[in-house]
């Protein structure tokens, strides 16, 4: 609707035109007058508009003032300080030209012969009417959410962005946000979960979150972004000790926040550290990494006289450990061969020990003495016995035994027998309370070629004693026992093991027998006692009565004159 006259009646909610019919003014005061009487200099919308305002208005030869103007070089709708769009623009031909760069203000041609309804820039200062427009859009339109656009006789709302509706009352919808385990605080300035709606997400302690921290929600009706995730911690994964169990329980996933392990050993084993670790809110264990160390036996060591060779799985002397046990040569083992350290960190079975190996008991030969000296113990390993006769009798068979390692005695039993038996040739005895006792009677006797020197008879005393020294037969002639030689190596001392000896003859006798005897380990000497004989009938020696090496050493040592009884001849 058009009104001439600065009071004019407006039709509730549309747009009407208004002008300047009682003078002219320059574009500031034109605008001016409009915004004083009523909206503010018209703002062109479209070209039913134009048309209509080229139809209803009257000629007038200076036209109008319309609301635009070059606003720092860019043509401006004053009214809503937006700028001319090239598809708004209705410029006349070869316009704007911008003469003199002072035409920033702009006219309309109304019910001109050319190009009516076009626009034309001119300089402000110029006056013409001042075309108004009283605006249809009331305070707060378009429910405050849009933009009131002037249409001819009414408006109509273009709605900002999130709101739609005839009056822009409608608010544009998200989903509803429902995350789980994230703490979320929402704004909703327009409703719940509407356009602008803001929602803040935060993780409880121990977790990490996945995604953006804040959502808003969009005129598109989606969100800004996915709703972020939380994440329990991640704490590195344990792992079993050896010889020892792992058993964990998880809340919110394998080694996570939450998660305990539960540490164990096997049997024979001990935990050393903690029993439990729990997954923390930084992603770290508590406590520190558990073992399981092997469970400790005493040492053991060896035995007297014995050897310990130990075999270890899990350290020295610990779960597992074996150990064997030996004796020297000469010791026997009493108790377990082996022992083995258990769980309980005991070893099975006792101490074992070594205990030299016995001998059978000696005992004196009758008529003689026994003496004896012990390493390890009575008649045990490395134990010496001497043996030795009374006075009258000789030793048959070695002086001394030792106990070996094979609990035997070294040599043969020894015995005692009477001198005179053993040194003469003849002998003739007799017995009253047995053989050789006391009132045993003996008389002696040589072979030819040998005289007996010393008393015939001998009587066994109460004392144990023989009456009178021992007799001896000597030979008649000298010559006769001047017959052999003995040449001697020893290894290991005088007529010991090992020693040899060789024989020989002088001129006019010959050897009969071997030439050499050797010492054994018996302690008698290989062969028989050889003997020189004369190439003529000479006196024959006689055999030895001992079989020790003693026997050699008392009579084959002696260089000249050997008689048959084992005397030097004077």
């Amino acid at each position: 609707m058009i009104a001439s006259s600065a009071v004019t009646w407006v039709e509730v909610g549309a747009w009407t035109y208004h002008y300047s019919d009682r003078g002219d003014y320059a574009w500031e005061q034109a605008r001016n007058y409009c915004q004083t009487f009523f909206t503010d200099l018209v703002a062109i919308q479209n070209k039913q508009e134009i048309e209509y305002l080229n139809r209803s208005l009257p000629f007038h030869k200076r036209y109008y003032w319309i609301g635009i103007r070059k606003l720092q070089g860019i043509w401006t709708w004053v009214g809503t300080r937006k700028a001319l769009t090239k598809e708004a623009e209705n410029w006349a031909a070869r316009e704007p030209n911008n003469r003199r760069s002072n035409q920033d203000c702009v006219e309309i041609y109304i019910k001109r012969p050319q190009e009516s309804g076009k626009w034309n820039d001119e300089p402000c200062s110029q006056k013409k009417k001042a075309l108004c427009y009283r605006a249809s859009c009331q305070p707060f339109p378009c429910s405050q959410h849009g933009e009131c656009v002037e249409t001819i006789g009414s408006y109509r709302c273009e709605c900002y962005p999130g709101f739609h509706g005839p009056e822009c009352e409608d608010v544009v919808q998200c989903a509803k946000l429902e995350p789980k385990g994230v703490s979320m605080n929402c704004s909703h300035p327009y409703g719940d979960f509407s356009y602008n709606s803001t929602c803040v997400f935060r993780c409880q302690e121990g977790f990490e979150q996945q995604g953006v921290d804040m959502l808003r929600c969009l005129p598109s009706q989606q969100w800004s972004a996915d709703p972020p995730t939380c994440t329990a911690v991640a704490c590195p994964a344990l792992s079993v000790p050896d010889q020892g169990e792992l058993n964990c329980s998880h809340l919110h996933g394998d080694f996570t926040f939450g998660s305990k392990c539960a540490f164990s050993c096997q049997t024979g084993f001990v935990l050393m550290g903690p029993e439990t670790r729990e997954c923390t809110t930084t992603g770290a264990w508590t406590g520190d990494t558990p073992r399981c160390k092997a469970i400790t036996c005493p040492a053991l060591s060896a035995p007297d006289r014995g050897e310990l060779n130990c075999s270890h799985l899990h350290g020295d002397f610990t779960f597992g450990s074996t150990c064997v046990f030996s004796c020297q040569t000469g010791f026997v083992l009493m108790g377990l061969e082996s022992r083995k350290c258990t769980a309980m960190g005991t070893w099975t079975g006792d101490s074992p020990r070594c205990e030299a190996i016995s001998c059978p008991v000696l005992s004196a030969p009758d008529r003689g003495e026994l003496n004896c000296s012990h390493f390890h113990g009575d008649f045990n390993f490395r134990s010496t016995c001497a043996f030795s006769c009374q006075t009258g009798f000789a030793l048959t068979g070695p002086e001394t035994r030792e106990c070996t390692a094979a609990g035997t005695w070294t040599g043969d039993t020894p015995r005692c027998e009477g001198r005179a038996a053993a040194r003469a040739q003849g002998l003739n005895c007799s017995h009253l309370h047995g053989d050789f006792t006391f009132g045993s009677t003996c008389v002696f006797s040589c072979q030819t070629g040998f005289v007996l020197t010393g008393l015939e008879s001998h009587e066994c005393m109460a004392t144990g004693t023989w009456t009178g020294d021992a007799p001896r037969c000597k030979g008649r002639v000298a010559a006769q026992c001047v017959t052999g030689e003995l040449n001697c190596s020893h290894l290991h001392g005088d007529f010991a093991f090992g020693s040899t000896c060789a024989f020989s003859c002088q001129t006019g006798f010959v050897l009969m027998g071997p030439e050499s005897r050797e010492c054994m380990a018996t302690g008698t000497w290989t062969g028989d006692t050889p003997r020189c004989k004369g190439r003529v009938a000479q006196a024959e020696l006689l055999p030895p009565p001992r079989g020790l090496c003693l026997w050699l050493h008392m009579c084959l040592l002696l260089p000249d004159r050997v008689c048959a009884d084992g005397a030097r001849d004077p």
